[in-house]
């Protein structure tokens, strides 16, 4: 099971047990790769610091979402933090596209 638990290292997520993974989860700061506020809707990009695919391919520990306007829930997620960031610009230009 600790094969799940990852944290950040310069940006390069590391395998990590639990008790070192809970202290760094604690510090909401140190996870986010970017908070974007478009007008009424907000485009946010965080480290999971989980495995939500269970060893089935790559870990996928970056996840953004949409909260608000009509993309309202959107999510993807990936597994590095450049795939995270160009993850969350994607995002913000679907959302800028819709708002047109």
């Amino acid at each position: 099971m600790s094969e799940r638990f990852y944290i950040l290292d310069n940006r390069k997520a590391v395998k990590t047990d639990l008790m070192t993974w809970s202290r760094m989860m604690g510090d909401p700061k140190s996870r986010r790769v970017a908070n974007t506020e478009l007008g009424s809707v907000r485009v946010s990009t965080v480290f999971l610091g989980l495995d939500p695919a269970f060893g089935d391919g790559p870990p996928l520990l970056f996840e953004t979402m949409v909260f608000g306007g009509p993309l309202d829930g959107d999510q993807e997620r990936c597994t590095s933090w450049q795939q995270a960031e160009a993850m969350h610009e994607a995002a913000c230009k679907r959302v800028r596209a819709d708002a047109l």
